[in-house]
Formats: C-alpha cells, sequence, structure tokens
C-alpha cells in the first residue's frame, strides 16, 4: 500500500542523525510525524525536516512531558510513539494500517519489543517480549512519569503479536553513559516524591537486581551480552539508590546535620 494514512507518528529526538533514517523510512506510510527535538548538535533535525516531519525545538523536560509535548502537537486521532531507534517491521505496518483503517472501540495496542544489541536478537534477560503500549488514541489517556512513560488510560489496551524492533545501544560504551544519565533521572524522581534509602541499600539492590536478570530471567542464554546486561541492569540499581543515598546526604549538609 503506497497511499498514507491518517496516523501521526510522535518521535522525540537528540543527536539521533545515525537512528532517524531508518526510523521514518519505516513510517512512511503515516501522513504526519511530528519530532521534537531536544538540542541536537549533529544532523538529526535537517534529516528530520528533509523527510518532511513537523520539526520543534524544544529544552528537555524529562521523558514524559517531553513526549507528551510531541503527542499533543499531532493531527490524527491515532498517534503511533515510537523512539528514534526503533523500527516498525513491514508485519506490523500492516496491522497498524488495519487499525487506522477500521472502526475498533479500542483505545490503544501494545507491541513485543525485538531488543537488539549489537546485531543480536536478545531473547531472554528482561527484554523480551519488553511489551509496551505505543499506539493509541490520544485522546483517551495520557503519559504518566517524568521517566517511566508508559500510557494510562481507563479503555480498553489489546495486546498485539506483531513486534516492534528496538535497536538499542551501538556499543557497550553507550549502554554505561545511559546507565549513569538514567539513574541520575531516577533517583531524583525517587528524592521529589519523598523517597528514601538505607546505607546498603545500594548494595542489595544491585545484587538483586543481577541475580533476577541472570539467573531468574535466564540471561545466561544470552552469552556475553546476557552477561553484559545483567550486569549493568546491576550497576544502574546500585547507582539509582546510591544517588538517592547523596541527594538525602546533600539535604543533610545543607542542613547542618551530621551524618
Amino acid at each position: 500500500m503506497n497511499s498514507k494514512i491518517p496516523l501521526s507518528v510522535a518521535i522525540i529526538t537528540r543527536n539521533e542523525e545515525k537512528n532517524l533514517p531508518d526510523c521514518l523510512r519505516s513510517v512512511s506510510f503515516a501522513d504526519d510525524i511530528v519530532v521534537v527535538d531536544s538540542g541536537s548538535t549533529d544532523d538529526t533535525v535537517r534529516i528530520a525536516t528533509d523527510y518532511g516531519c513537523r520539526v520543534f525545538i524544544e529544552e528537555w523536560k524529562g521523558y514524559g512531558p517531553q513526549k507528551t509535548s510531541a503527542i499533543g502537537k499531532t493531527k490524527n486521532t491515532w498517534v503511533l510513539m515510537l523512539d528514534a531507534d526503533e523500527r516498525v517491521p513491514g508485519m506490523t505496518k500492516n496491522r497498524i494500517i488495519e487499525v487506522v483503517n477500521g472502526n475498533s472501540q479500542v483505545v490503544g495496542y501494545s507491541f513485543p519489543r525485538k531488543n537488539i544489541l549489537l546485531g543480536q536478537w536478545i531473547k531472554h534477560s528482561d527484554w523480551w517480549p519488553d511489551r509496551v503500549i505505543r499506539l493509541v488514541k490520544k485522546d483517551e489517556g495520557y503519559l504518566g512519569s517524568v521517566t517511566h512513560e508508559s500510557w494510562i488510560s481507563n479503555g480498553t489496551i489489546i495486546n498485539l503479536i506483531c513486534p516492534l524492533e528496538h535497536h538499542s545501544y551501538v556499543s557497550y560504551a553507550d549502554m554505561l553513559t545511559r546507565v549513569n544519565d538514567y539513574s541520575t533521572l531516577l533517583a531524583e524522581e525517587l528524592f521529589r516524591a519523598g523517597k528514601r534509602t538505607a546505607p546498603f541499600a545500594p548494595i542489595s539492590h544491585g545484587a538483586g537486581m543481577f541475580l533476577k536478570i541472570y539467573i531468574l530471567k535466564r540471561g545466561f542464554l544470552d552469552g556475553f551480552n546476557g552477561l553484559i546486561i545483567a550486569l549493568t541492569k546491576a550497576g544502574g540499581s546500585f547507582f539509582k539508590h546510591a544517588k538517592l543515598r547523596e541527594l538525602q546526604q546533600n539535604i543533610k549538609y545543607k542542613s547542618g546535620q551530621k551524618q
């Protein structure tokens, strides 16, 4: 099918010149693509503009608020929320077209994500099926939280079997960088919500996460990449609680209290 359908695609970006072209090609069947960029210094904005996207430049507000901003700028009832490192395979494209051209009372659909690390489809390690709600009627719900941008709705959500593809990291160094950034965001969100942590919580949470991913979620079956995922997940959990404790201690210092 060559004609475009009344579907909006909402994408947030920052320095995604390597990922964005494949992402945009995979949603060429949509008649409206909105890209909200948060200050890219590479060719991301030019690529999106040349492709015909409606591009907006905004300061970073957090994952949830940034995606909410992109959704709010779309023109169609049905919105597909995508990250720049995600792709819509052909089978999934056909199912989305059926949904948008149909007359369903369903307000949203979730997809399993095929997470691909350095060319390997990770089938364990809590990376599959990694189900996410991405195709929604935008007026029938909203995104919650700054970091966990899950779609919240009182309507009917259907789980589809056709996947999205997620090319999550370009290198192990990229994984570490994002673990550092994301653990900071999570710690700050927990702190604002009034959550506090104990001195040994980083160790217990980190160790528990490693056992969960590598043993309970059978990460060992994913080979060396499974070990890397378990270690980075454990590190993320460790540093989330360590950074939360750091925030707690900073408040004590500022108020003149001792540890």
